[in-house]
């Protein structure tokens, strides 16, 4: 991996080029307060202008170039040959632009030639701002004050990134930096360098794609080592999982499934909106991420408390009650006329009493909780007069000095909590949150403890040409892996077929995907003539006869897709004719172990009726999971060849787990690529 620390970190900054966007960039290390050298080129020279990069007095830490995109080549291989520590390449025109110029491509590979081992940021990117060293390559305005720690946030979007150093949220940026193409240095690669630099305490990625999964591993298993969260805003939503639609998996795998799995699977928390993905940083920050999701909150108006119940309903927050100890203290803080709960309205009888208000407050607060919730709207100073709220605050950060444990002050509105109080309150470990929704948002997403997982995921391969096997081909190689199959029996005649298997029986027409909607299947036949009758009416000449499985629990479907972005999906979701209906699935990757299983079938809906329900007897929950890793196995050793495995239904008995139906698609003599 290439040492990003010179670059990241720089003494000395060369910048390569003329013009506004390069003088910009001497301009904001001036404004930064950079304590180090920084270095013009310019062929034209003069006026301490370097006329080459030759000409520099070292090899430069870090370097802006700013010329045209076929120029930046040669000043990257120059640059690289004195063992420069690192450049940003602002020029576009590279791969980013290979549609409407073919020639984008060769120079973006002619620029990984020139840069060699020396790093690079994009090309077509910003740069980044270290406001932790006042250091910076950057051509434009930004919002970034010097800090002493903060967190880090990444993006392959500049403008996204200029408008993020805009908040106004009292949020401490350390580092922002943007990655452009990144075609050399990933967003993986970079948040792993700045996890080498103590002063950062979380790390915000902005990902519109993954690229390398194993890099990401890599990266979470560090950032669990460190102790430093990691969340993620993920956009894009992506139909290469949904290529294939042979299967019902296809469609439930499909669009954002796959990137959802993965992040799940790097124990990396997901932001759907920036405000959101502000505020979860804001609170990790000063937290360190939360314990649990028991939360509290208190405010002097039950619509208020109202509000933050409802605003929690359907995630994963809890509101637990409140326990003997918060009791006695809340009643003896606020007297008889307050109805004790949680969310809790103290009403406004201790206003402008700081020792009450801070007892009350202090009282709230418990061990057993992650985090407390001081609902305080602070009025707008221009036409307002908020020093009314001073005692309120003040009374906050007491309550956080005496009890030691986590306190926030959130508003419902964004709005209502003015940059200098939120500095003020972070300041003193206060967690300011601007707006209840990006609250409860942050809350969740920080309360997540799931570990990476350790195991290696399943590179999807290149792409591949697959075709759909036979039912009974497909059941034949799970069966050597350990699946269950019903007995059966394929071929031309149907009664033959039939007389093999017994009565009663299931009869199929072969190759067909979609046998239902075809016509291609009837259940429950119970004799010669039924089955003779049946087969005239299926558009094929094949047939697979099977026995019918009585004493079904619940019909769930196992499938894996290949997704070439993300992996392999491995989807697990109520089978049968509830598939399409409850749309009740959840999705991993693979591999993923037993116990992982277990629990993503847990978040089932159809769940109940696994473990039992209303007195009746649950599924072979062991056979269900054999299952599941029987799949696992067989992909894992034909990896190179599969596109799909599906098998819907999984008929779930009290003794046993049987696959039903099975298809598959694969690419014959170990997986033809379709480039």
């Amino acid at each position: 991996m290439r040492d990003l620390s010179r670059l990241l970190q720089p003494r000395t900054i060369a910048i390569i080029g003329g013009g506004a966007w390069c003088a910009a960039v001497v301009d904001q290390c001036r404004k930064m307060g950079f304590s180090g050298e920084v270095w013009r080129v310019h062929p034209k020279g003069g006026d301490g202008v370097f006329a080459a990069i030759e000409d520099l007095p070292s090899p430069p830490d870090a370097s802006f170039i700013g010329i045209n995109r076929h120029a930046t080549l040669e000043a990257i291989s120059v640059l690289a040959s004195l063992g420069a520590g690192g450049a940003v390449c602002f020029a576009s025109g590279f791969s980013e632009a290979a549609a409407e110029d073919e020639s984008g491509a060769d120079l973006q590979a002619a620029l990984l030639q020139a840069a060699g081992d020396m790093p690079i940021l994009g090309p077509n990117c910003y740069g980044f701002i270290n406001a932790l060293d006042g250091a910076l390559l950057w051509p434009d305005q930004h919002g970034c004050t010097r800090v002493e720690r903060g967190v880090a946030i990444l993006t392959q979007s500049s403008n996204i990134a200029i408008n993020l150093t805009m908040q106004t949220r009292g949020l401490p940026i350390a580092y922002t930096v943007t990655c452009g193409n990144m075609a050399q240095t990933s967003q993986a690669a970079i948040a792993a360098a700045l996890l080498d630099d103590p002063r950062v305490t979380a790390i915000g990625v902005h990902i519109e794609g993954f690229g390398d999964l194993a890099a990401w591993e890599v990266l979470a298993q560090k950032a669990r080592d460190k102790g430093v969260p990691i969340v993620a805003l993920k956009v894009g939503r992506s139909d290469q999982a949904q290529a294939a639609t042979v299967s019902h998996t296809a469609s439930l795998a499909g669009g954002d499934a796959g990137a959802q799995a993965v992040l799940d699977r790097l124990g990396i928390a997901r932001l759907s909106s920036l405000p959101a993905f502000l505020e979860t940083l804001k609170l990790l920050h000063v937290t360190g991420g939360l314990s649990s999701n028991r939360i509290a909150s208190i405010s002097c108006s039950g619509g208020e408390a109202s509000l933050a119940a409802d605003t929690a309903y359907g995630r994963n927050v809890v509101f637990p009650p409140l326990n003997d100890r918060q009791r006695g203290d809340l009643a003896a803080a606020l007297g008889p006329m307050v109805a004790l709960a949680n969310p809790l309205d103290y009403h406004t009888y201790i206003w402008r009493d700081l020792p009450a208000m801070t007892r009350a407050w202090s009282a709230m607060v418990d061990p057993d909780l992650a985090l407390t919730m001081i609902i305080l709207d602070i009025p707008r100073g221009d036409i307002c007069d908020p020093t009314d709220w001073d005692i309120a605050l003040e009374a906050a950060i007491t309550a956080r000095a005496q009890t030691g444990g986590q306190v926030a002050i959130v508003t419902t509105l964004p709005e209502l909590l003015p940059e200098a109080v939120s500095k003020q309150l972070m300041q003193a470990g206060v967690v300011p949150l601007h707006g209840l929704d990006e609250a409860i948002l942050a809350v969740e997403a920080a309360a997540r403890s799931h570990p990476p997982t350790t195991a290696a995921l399943l590179p999807p391969g290149p792409n591949r040409l697959g075709e759909v096997l036979r039912e009974a081909a497909a059941k034949a190689r799970l069966m050597s892996y350990g699946v269950v199959v019903p007995k059966s029996a394929s071929g031309t005649d149907p009664v033959v077929l039939a007389k093999a298997v017994g009565f009663p029986l299931a009869l199929k027409g072969e190759g067909i995907a979609h046998k239902t909607e075809a016509g291609a299947v009837v259940l429950g036949l119970m004799d010669v003539e039924s089955v003779s009758n049946a087969a005239q009416n299926m558009p094929c000449d094949s047939f697979l006869a099977e026995e019918m499985i009585d004493g079904a629990v619940v019909e769930l479907l196992i499938g894996v897709t290949r997704d070439p972005a993300h992996g392999f999906v491995l989807t697990l979701a109520a089978g049968g004719v509830l598939t399409e209906l409850m749309q009740d699935s959840v999705n991993l990757l693979v591999p993923s172990d037993r116990d992982m299983v277990n629990q993503a079938l847990n978040g089932l809906v159809v769940s109940k009726l696994i473990h039992g329900y209303r007195g009746k007897p649950g599924a072979d929950l062991d056979g269900i999971l054999d299952a599941v890793m029987a799949v696992q196995a067989y992909v894992m050793d034909n990896a190179a060849r599969i596109e799909e495995v599906e098998i819907n239904p999984l008929i779930c008995t009290a003794t046993r787990a049987v696959a039903a139906d099975a298809l598959m698609k694969e690419a014959p003599n170990g997986g033809n690529t379709d480039e």
